[in-house]
């Protein structure tokens, strides 16, 4: 586990600069995926990326934060450099999949806080696919599609991250609360169908 010097007001400058990055490889990374199934300007494309990632794996990662910090406990994100590696090299193949970083917690947490904290991150993408499903409904040409891009990239995130699998979200969810996961579950599945039977 990586040494966190946790900093006594809500951000440190360590963790400003490790969201930066993550958030500019990432946008890298779609940017080149995106590039390979569109026929956009590339400078347009990276800006739908960084939309796309700040609306999904930062805000995710930013509701585990605050959620802790809720509970008084101390929370900073940490990139994971062999993540942002990973992610960047698999966009060239076509896909996307990696651990960019996570929130580290130091402070005592019971199961019940440990489960609501996990449980921030899925709600928080579940929340964005259904406001952008209803938006990208009310829209029509590149808006739209790209709305659906984003409501099916948050759905996806909220049910990998709900499997009940450790160290992911919803080992810790169910361990909390079954009927809670499985509500959260059950949406992520619903939206996401809707979200790629749209697409395709």
């Amino acid at each position: 586990m990586r040494q966190i010097n946790y900093a006594a007001g809500r951000y440190s400058a360590t963790e400003l600069k490790e969201i930066a990055i993550s958030v500019l490889v990432l946008s890298v990374a779609f940017t080149v995926l995106l590039n390979f199934r569109n026929n956009m300007d590339i400078l347009l494309l990276f800006v739908i990326s960084v939309a796309i990632v700040c609306t999904s794996f930062m805000l995710h990662e930013l509701a585990h934060k605050f959620a802790a910090q809720k509970y008084g406990a101390l929370a900073e994100y940490r990139m994971f450099p062999m993540g942002l590696v990973m992610a960047l090299l698999f966009s060239f193949m076509g896909f996307i999949f990696a651990a960019p970083g996570a929130v580290y917690i130091n402070g005592y947490i019971d199961n019940e806080k440990n489960g609501k904290i996990s449980a921030a991150g899925p709600a928080v993408n579940i929340v964005v696919c259904m406001a952008a499903i209803a938006l990208a409904m009310l829209t029509t040409g590149m808006l739209s599609s790209i709305l659906w891009m984003m409501a099916s990239i948050n759905a996806f995130f909220a049910l990998f991250n709900l499997l009940p699998i450790y160290p992911l979200d919803g080992s810790k969810v169910y361990r909390w609360n079954v009927p809670v996961y499985l509500m959260m579950i059950a949406a992520a599945i619903a939206l996401l169908a809707i979200a790629w039977f749209d697409i395709l």
